[in-house]
């Protein structure tokens, strides 16, 4: 019997245990982290310089790229060297890390797709009412209240969690430490606690996820009511990219955590955590880009001027 004082490391989950498939892990991981660092970093880079992009929809656009980034270097690198170099350890003190920055940056993620669908919301079915309601001003309060409220539910959560007991050893099934996987090595009823924490966060969660097909059925009978076949198309097009992401993030997070226990097996699970944890923020960026012009002309001009310079 241990408990959390003495523990000085977690062992995650093997990811392969012949040495060919860990070096194909690895390199899947760093295709994929870069691939998102890439995409990511043009986003913000684009938005940051383009004058015209100063715009909220690009505004919230560019905190989503930072919290995708969040993602991707909280669990990845770990992911990285621990397939090249044939080993499950991670410290105390870096597994209290990433379960604090993959709840603030799973947290803010939300909030801001939330917040992103009452923009398209408001230029589509209250467009006279969008520099009132969406200013500048506004877009700043509502962006920091998203990151203060996510910073709090993460601090919460990883203070709660990594306070509990901790006797059935140090052994997480999963490739990064995440809180449900740590709640089964404790062997406290205080748990309890931090289950509720976590039925809070969902059902905040769950409040998001009404407010977001409320809006999109409130767009989509606007959109269908636009006489123009070239209006109705243009206003399709900003909302879709949007409807996929949040179709992306909610439905490999929710298979991930809410699939039945008699279709779980260990290569399935790694890769639905693999799909709902890495995918998402390498494909955000792809999926804004192939549908918004504007973005695709300034991340071209961006790499233009970069290589005229170089």
């Amino acid at each position: 019997m241990s408990n959390s004082s003495s523990i000085s490391h977690f062992l995650l989950l093997a990811l392969a245990d012949r040495r060919q498939l860990q070096l194909l892990h690895f390199c899947l991981f760093l295709g994929i982290s870069l691939a998102a660092l890439l995409g990511n970093g043009l986003v913000i880079a684009a938005v940051a310089c383009g004058h015209h992009l100063h715009s909220p929809m690009f505004f919230f656009l560019l905190n989503l790229a930072l919290s995708d980034l969040g993602s991707i270097l909280t669990t990845v690198p770990k992911a990285i060297h621990n397939s090249l170099w044939d080993t499950r350890t991670i410290s105390y003190a870096g597994c209290v890390s990433q379960v604090y920055f993959l709840v603030l940056c799973a947290t803010i993620e939300f909030f801001l797709l939330t917040i992103m669908c009452s923009d398209r919301y408001v230029s589509i079915c209250k467009l006279l009412h969008y520099g009132t309601l969406l200013g500048s001003r506004a877009c700043a309060h509502m962006a920091a209240a998203a990151w203060a409220s996510a910073f709090l539910n993460a601090l919460m959560h990883t203070a709660n969690t990594f306070s509990l007991p901790l006797c059935h050893g140090n052994a997480l099934g999963q490739f990064f430490c995440e809180i449900p996987h740590i709640l089964k090595l404790s062997c406290s009823k205080s748990f309890f606690r931090e289950l509720g924490l976590l039925a809070v966060s969902a059902f905040l969660g769950l409040c998001c996820f009404v407010f977001i097909v409320f809006s999109y059925v409130q767009i989509f009978r606007a959109v269908l009511q636009i006489p123009s076949e070239q209006g109705r198309h243009k206003a399709f097009s900003t909302c879709l990219p949007h409807l996929a992401v949040v179709s992306l993030f909610l439905s490999t997070a929710m298979f991930a955590h809410l699939k039945h226990p008699s279709i779980s097996s260990p290569s399935l699970d790694l890769s639905v955590s693999v799909l709902y944890s890495v995918v998402p923020p390498a494909l955000n960026p792809l999926i804004y880009s192939l549908r918004n012009q504007e973005l695709k002309a300034a991340v071209r001009t961006l790499i233009t001027e970069w290589f005229q310079e170089h």
